[in-house]
């Protein structure tokens, strides 16, 4: 491990709201803050949302700023890309906000039912390949379930139009209704989604330099719910294959869809 990844390991334990904890720990089921992030870590009952895939931290950064009667906890499993947020927020004294290092799927070791009201998850691999890595799949949604309120809002934000149309025909074939759905966010009309146009992560500012579009869904998730995986083939972001930044296939804004019962 490189000298730089080990000053910031080390810095960030000097870190206010910063929590890593050894996996001995949650196998034991005595993780110290799970049911406490409202009376121990913020101190308040205000609504707590998590960033999945949190990278740098910047969208956790930038929402808390935003929203000051809102908590929020950037997840991530390195370390050392969270610790540009985690300083940001230190140093700029961020109380409502807090990054935790983990497996996101250990949520469950983390927080109790109901504890958390919103999730984000920005900018993540599409798993194109693994149905089941995909973060607005089934299986990672009826994780979600058990730690989130009722009708608790999912968000999602994604250059992939793979990812994109995966999740807008889940949200179809399971009859969830969509609150936000948009394939341009940047080109939608003025004043729809002003409460997020202004925080851009650092990969969402090279996908925008590099002509791509920004996608963006939210819905509800109920408690209720049986989910099942919609039975389409879509076809693949192609152009994945090369730098992700290169469009190759320009059309795939608008990518096909095959039932699945209709595969060759």
């Amino acid at each position: 491990m490189g000298k730089n990844k080990l000053k910031k390991f080390s810095e960030m334990e000097t870190f206010d709201r910063v929590f890593q904890y050894p996996f001995a720990l949650l196998t034991d089921g005595k993780c110290p803050i799970k049911g406490k992030w409202h009376s121990d870590v913020f101190k308040n009952d205000n609504p707590i949302v998590l960033e999945l895939g949190c990278g740098k931290g910047e969208y956790t950064v930038g929402m808390a700023r935003r929203f000051p009667d809102k908590n929020f906890i950037g997840i991530d499993i390195k370390g050392a890309r969270m610790w540009t947020g985690a300083k940001e927020m230190n140093r700029d004294n961020i109380t409502n906000a807090a990054f935790l290092r983990t497996d996101i799927e250990l949520l469950q070791a983390f927080f109790e039912p109901g504890e958390v009201s919103e999730i984000w998850i920005t900018f993540p691999d599409p798993q194109m390949k693994k149905e089941r890595k995909r973060l607005t799949s089934t299986r990672f949604l009826d994780l979600y379930k058990k730690v989130m309120v009722n009708n608790g809002i999912v968000h999602l934000k994604t250059d992939s139009p793979f990812l994109y149309t995966y999740t807008r025909l889940l949200a179809e074939h399971n009859n969830i209704p969509t609150i936000h759905l948009t394939d341009n966010l940047y080109g939608a009309p003025a004043g729809q989604f002003d409460d997020i146009l202004g925080i851009k992560t650092f990969y969402e500012q090279q996908w925008l330099s590099r002509g791509l579009t920004i996608k963006y869904i939210a819905f509800p998730l109920a408690h209720n719910s049986e989910l099942e995986e919609p039975p389409v083939e879509i076809e693949p972001d192609t152009y994945r294959s090369f730098s992700r930044g290169e469009l190759q296939c320009p059309d795939l804004c608008s990518p096909k869809v095959t039932p699945k019962s209709c595969k060759s």
